[in-house]
């Protein structure tokens, strides 16, 4: 058995540790883990995702399109983007909060958030909402948006990893002084 996961967004916002989390969770637990990364523009608000794939008998850190059994998005569009390779029963968590691309305030194509929003719920069998500025608001902090889409997504059942194991991922890479916020992203709902 084997569980195929993309986390996408834009850089600044986690996904890189995020992944990190899901493999030492899942190493953790005597899961074998491939993971990769493709962060191109991250440092200037550009995409990144991260393929991570959990079980035996995985032999590239890279899916096909059409097998990811979870996708974890920290920005809507971003998981337009990835929606190639959801599998038809797949999961999507995302967050609700855009990222505006400069391009859309500079002259290019509008950012149709509505649009996107639509989009995703009409394409995803199984999509968990994330209220991101409510989140941020009830936590005191925007940044461990990432530990709570991780929450999210283990309480869904798709991630394959409990909260638990979640949590114990997140005492071991963590800073300490994070800890206590990151325990109480974990379990928001």
């Amino acid at each position: 058995m084997s569980t195929n996961i993309i986390l996408c967004g834009v850089g600044g916002q986690g996904t890189i540790l995020a992944s990190k989390l899901i493999a030492n969770a899942a190493m953790e637990r005597g899961i074998p883990v491939k993971t990769a990364e493709t962060i191109g523009m991250a440092q200037r608000g550009g995409s990144v995702f991260s393929h991570v794939r959990l079980g035996d008998g995985i032999a590239s850190p890279l899916m096909a399109r059409g097998t990811a059994d979870l996708i974890i998005a920290f920005e809507p569009a971003e998981a337009v983007r990835q929606l190639p390779y959801l599998n038809p029963d797949g999961c999507v968590v995302v967050s609700n909060r855009p990222v505006v691309p400069v391009s859309a305030v500079t002259g290019g194509p509008a950012y149709d958030y509505d649009g996107i929003m639509t989009y995703l719920r009409k394409q995803v069998r199984h999509l968990v909402e994330v209220d991101a500025d409510e989140a941020a608001a009830d936590l005191g902090s925007a940044k461990c948006l990432n530990v709570v889409l991780l929450g999210a997504a283990a309480r869904s059942g798709a991630l394959g990893l409990t909260t638990e194991d979640v949590s114990g991922a997140v005492t071991r890479l963590v800073p300490a002084r994070f800890q206590e916020l990151n325990a109480r992203a974990i379990m928001y709902a």
